[in-house]
């Protein structure tokens, strides 16, 4: 695997999808919660990015993760009527994965690798966010803390 577009995932209805669906466009990977204390500010700027870079070519995939705190209990549906209803919101969102331990989603083994984190390439928190350049390479990775309004210049680079 050498590129995003190498892998098929699970939308959230649970229907298989081809990340060449991508192809050309810059995008933002992210694991989501909807009950982290995170949640507010990084949907709502992610939003604010879209709203700002979609029609440049930015892509949102956001992938449901309950590893951490056990803050995203809910099915994929009731997570996306979530962040439509709350956030007024739409990202593409995809079905609920394990990003870390033996259980990790392929597509999250190949990011990590990618690019590893500080001190260990282990996801550590919701929100780790995962920057592609338009060929599907991996180019940053963000800590869950780096708020997404502050990663718009490293996107206006890309786009």
């Amino acid at each position: 695997m050498s590129t995003v577009y190498d892998f098929t995932v699970k939308d959230a209805d649970g229907q298989d999808v081809s990340l060449e669906k991508y192809k050309g466009k810059v995008l933002l990977i992210v694991n989501v919660a909807s009950q982290c204390g995170l949640t507010n500010s990084n949907y709502t700027q992610m939003k604010e990015l879209l709203d700002k870079y979609h029609e440049q070519g930015l892509e949102i995939a956001a992938f449901p993760c309950n590893q951490f705190g056990g803050q995203e209990p809910a099915c994929e549906i009731d997570i996306k009527n979530f962040v439509t209803e709350k956030f007024n919101f739409e990202p593409d969102l995809y079905a609920k994965i394990n990003v870390n331990g033996s259980n990790a989603d392929p597509l999250y083994q190949f990011l990590k690798k990618e690019q590893g984190g500080t001190f260990i390439d282990a996801i550590k928190w919701n929100f780790t966010k995962f920057l592609c350049d338009r060929e599907g390479k991996v180019v940053k990775r963000f800590a869950p803390t780096t708020e997404p309004r502050s990663i718009a210049k490293y996107i206006e680079e890309l786009l």
